[in-house]
């Protein structure tokens, strides 16, 4: 293709960086395959046989398409980020935290097209083409690269009515006395965390109600029907207005995490890119989401005073 463009050997070989003894061999074996010449040669000129036009002709829509493909990946790494991002986020954290954060990405990459659904189940990168994935709690998949954004805090809380009424637990046993409000997903029903004397404990309560909605669960403990542990991301802005209080602060777990999960580090598209550096600083400057900035500890000694 390229002695046919320039009309020349040497040409055709400082166009490609090679020289032009390695352009004239592989011609002659080109020729040799297709048992046919390609070229008139003569000292002087380098035309192509009639046979040399049609071949020509034929390959020269299918290498333009190559190398509008190649330039075209070269634009994707190079160029503004753009395309589309298929995402997968866990219902609660997707709602109350990425969702919100997706208008703000638009807005700085407007060529990137976003697709977000909600599920608590695991992603299958491949199966479904999932591009990013937002997981809750622990990450057991070595096949994925899973980032920790930030501590994933389960608090346990209830409403100030409830508090007033019935107290708060100051530890594990307590809570057999107390009325617990359970959340149940994909047919389990979740144990409670707790980290006691440096070690994890689990606590599954004898619930008066069960749901498998956390929102259902949080309205419950908000109108006062018991305590229930939640996430702190879900909690924050009543426990910041004072409506919800916290019960066993020190005992909350710190082995959980919210992660980004992508498939690979390595040639990573630069939307992808964009959008896990944008998430990772966005949810990690959101300080509220720090479960010690609302001082629990003051309001457990409010209630107690």
């Amino acid at each position: 293709m390229a002695v046919a463009t320039e009309g020349s050997f040497a040409k055709a070989g400082e166009r490609l960086g090679i020289g032009r003894s390695a352009v004239c061999r592989n011609v002659q074996k080109l020729e040799t395959q297709l048992s046919t010449r390609l070229f008139l040669r003569t000292t002087r000129t380098t035309n192509l046989t009639q046979e040399g036009e049609r071949f020509f002709e034929n390959c020269n829509q299918g290498v333009t398409h190559i190398v509008e493909a190649m330039n075209d990946m070269l634009d994707l790494r190079q160029g503004p980020p753009r395309g589309f991002i298929r995402i997968r986020s866990t219902v609660g954290f997707g709602r109350k935290v990425v969702a919100p954060l997706l208008f703000k990405f638009s807005e700085l990459y407007p060529d990137i097209a976003v697709d977000l659904s909600l599920d608590d189940r695991p992603a299958d990168f491949a199966a479904e083409q999932i591009d990013v994935a937002f997981r809750d709690g622990r990450i057991e998949d070595s096949s994925i690269i899973a980032k920790q954004l930030i501590p994933m805090q389960m608090v346990l809380c209830a409403s100030r009515a409830y508090a007033e009424e019935r107290g708060l637990p100051s530890m594990l046993e307590d809570l057999a006395q107390h009325d617990c409000i359970n959340l149940r997903l994909s047919g389990r029903v979740f144990e409670w965390d707790f980290k006691v004397d440096g070690r994890m404990r689990k606590y599954l309560p004898t619930a008066r109600l069960t749901f498998n909605d956390a929102d259902l669960v949080l309205q419950a403990v908000l109108e006062g029907r018991g305590i229930a542990q939640m996430p702190g991301y879900q909690i924050r802005d009543y426990i910041a207005r004072n409506e919800l209080v916290v019960a066993l602060r020190h005992n909350v777990p710190d082995d959980r995490g919210h992660y980004i999960c992508y498939l690979c580090r390595q040639n990573l598209p630069s939307r992808i890119r964009v959008f896990v550096d944008f998430m990772t600083e966005q949810i990690r400057a959101l300080n509220s989401l720090c479960l010690g900035e609302f001082n629990p500890d003051y309001l457990e000694r409010e209630h107690q005073a």
